[in-house]
């Protein structure tokens, strides 16, 4: 393997540690502040917010400066965004803490833009997927860990956990990853206009479709994220320890498929296939995520967990990958910048509905993602049906 593909995975799993350390965690401190259960999702809310608004620029950046600064930069801003968590006496310093750590979260894009620079479209798929599974890896050991340490520590122990993981990311990137990029545009313009690039964008003809096949699915995914922390706890009495464990079972499951099952997948399978089944299989275990039994919650709650580790594996390293094909060397950041955009609104839009669907009834985030998938599933197909002919590679299996 690329030893540069090895040092970006070791930069993205360090920082997504890092990330996934609060994933358990702050529902629960939410809540110790005195905030409601929609506020809660709100505090998810905020963060994707700002990944929203700064992925497109990041990624323009990239294209403009090289991947490496802006990959340093960003794993900078998440340190600093750490630290404030430690100090998190309110609500809304917790809150400004989640922006930060957005502003600093939307360098996933200029990742994805450094394995495209130097992997051959053959098999750029299996490598995005890396970044997937070193998402999968993050949830495995940064859950587990974040709950442990604040069960024993406190939130603040949480925060400075955090902020070490950053500083030695940060050495890593600066003595070990050299620059990808070699075709920048240095007179391009770099302009921070989140909305207007989204409303840009969807006039694009070659990435729309994708940029909203992604949000739907996004929106739906998100809707679980938020709220099943609280229905863990809540529903089926698990502890935030427990939940901690629960998170790193779906990592667990992620990295295996993204790490090692993606490859032989793509290559039996087209990506239309992949598309349509993750759609079918992300759907289901939505659903299956509330009506597992709590008497059998082991190991029953295992099976929808797998559900959605297949689909999501297959699903985002698919469209991205449909993406790079279509962009040009000199706007691979900015595109994939504003893919993550649009997945960005998909985590404002889930968490929002999320908070005040689970107050409304614990099991509505999960059977209402459900159903959103479904309506995902109706676009891809009628997505497919009118790009058969003009895209080879998204026809049918």
């Amino acid at each position: 393997m690329d030893r540069r593909l090895v040092v970006l995975f070791i930069t993205i799993f360090i920082d997504l540690v890092g990330f996934g350390i609060f994933i358990p965690v702050v529902p629960f401190v939410a809540r110790e502040l005195g905030a409601s259960d929609a506020l809660v999702g709100d505090t998810s809310v905020v963060f994707s917010l700002l990944m929203y608004a700064f992925g497109p620029f990041w990624g323009a950046v990239s294209d403009r400066f090289g991947r490496r600064p802006v990959i340093f930069v960003a794993v900078a801003i998440s340190a600093v965004s750490y630290l404030l968590f430690s100090f998190a006496g309110t609500v809304w310093v917790l809150m400004l803490s989640r922006m930060l750590t957005g502003v600093g979260s939307a360098n996933i894009a200029a990742a994805q833009a450094y394995i495209t620079d130097i992997t051959p479209m053959e098999r750029r798929a299996k490598s995005l997927g890396m970044v997937g599974a070193a998402f999968g890896l993050g949830f495995i050991f940064g859950p587990p860990l974040g709950g442990l340490v604040y069960d024993a520590f406190g939130a603040p122990a949480v925060g400075y956990m955090a902020f070490g993981l950053c500083v030695i990311n940060l050495a890593g990137i600066w003595f070990f990853l050299p620059e990808s990029h070699t075709q920048r545009d240095t007179k391009a313009p770099i302009r921070f206009a989140p909305i207007t690039a989204t409303i840009k964008s969807l006039r694009d003809a070659r990435f729309r479709d994708i940029y909203l096949i992604g949000f739907i699915y996004l929106t739906a995914f998100a809707m679980m994220q938020t709220a099943v922390p609280l229905l863990w706890k809540d529903d089926y009495g698990l502890t935030e320890a427990q939940v901690s464990y629960m998170f790193a079972a779906v990592g667990l499951a992620s990295a295996i498929v993204q790490g090692g099952l993606l490859g032989f997948l793509t290559r039996r399978f087209s990506e239309a296939f992949l598309i349509t089944w993750g759609c079918v299989l992300v759907s289901i275990g939505l659903a299956g995520t509330c009506l597992v039994p709590k008497e059998h919650f082991i190991p029953l709650s295992f099976v929808p967990i797998a559900f959605l580790a297949l689909g999501n594996g297959v699903l985002w390293p698919s469209l991205a990958t449909i993406l790079t094909r279509r962009a040009m060397p000199q706007e691979q950041g900015q595109v994939l910048g504003m893919n993550q955009s649009f997945g960005s609104l998909g985590r404002i839009a889930g968490p929002l509905m999320a908070g005040r669907f689970y107050q409304v009834w614990h099991l509505l985030p999960f059977l209402g993602g459900s159903v959103i998938m479904l309506g995902a599933l109706v676009y891809v197909r009628a997505f497919l049906a009118a790009n058969a002919r003009s895209d080879s590679s998204v026809t049918g299996d």
